[in-house]
Parts: structure tokens; sequence; C-alpha cells
């Protein structure tokens, strides 16, 4: 059974959500990406491929999403790329 995790989205990441944060049921980050993209869908899912993730504050880095194994309670941050100088 899928553990549950809070997802808290920022900037574009937010905008394509349509929420700030939510709960998720995943067991692996590459688990977590199939739900909410199935569950909010748009632009959404191509957007979390450019994603940078922080898994209670640790950078999931370029690790294999699907051995990023989650904790129940964990709070997962989606980053999306930042622009700027």
């Amino acid at each position: 059974m899928p553990v549950l995790v809070t997802v808290r989205y920022w900037a574009a990441a937010r905008d394509a959500a349509g929420v700030t944060e939510e709960t998720v049921g995943a067991a692996t980050l590459a688990e977590l990406f199939e739900v909410v993209a199935a569950r909010h869908g748009g632009a959404l899912p191509a957007l979390l491929r450019r994603c940078s993730y922080l898994v209670d504050d640790q950078p999931t880095g370029r690790r294999d999403p699907a051995e990023v194994v989650l904790r129940d309670g964990a709070t997962i941050e989606v980053l999306p790329p930042f622009a700027g100088g």
C-alpha cells in the first residue's frame, strides 16, 4: 500500500497543478509522478520531467525516481527550473 506524502508545488509547478499543496499516496518518486500527472494533466506531466525535487529537505539530484523511496509523512518539494540573472 502506498504511503501518504505531502507534495508542495512552487512557481510554474503550482500554476500547472492548480494547487499549492496536496496529499498523495505513492511509494516512490516515480509513482508520485504518475499519480499527480494523472490527477492534474495539462502541462504538469511535461513540467515534472524538468523539475528538481527535495524529499524532506534532501535533494534527489539525478537519482532514478523509481529508486527514490518515500516514507509515510514525507514532504516533497517540486521546484521547476528558475530563470533569472
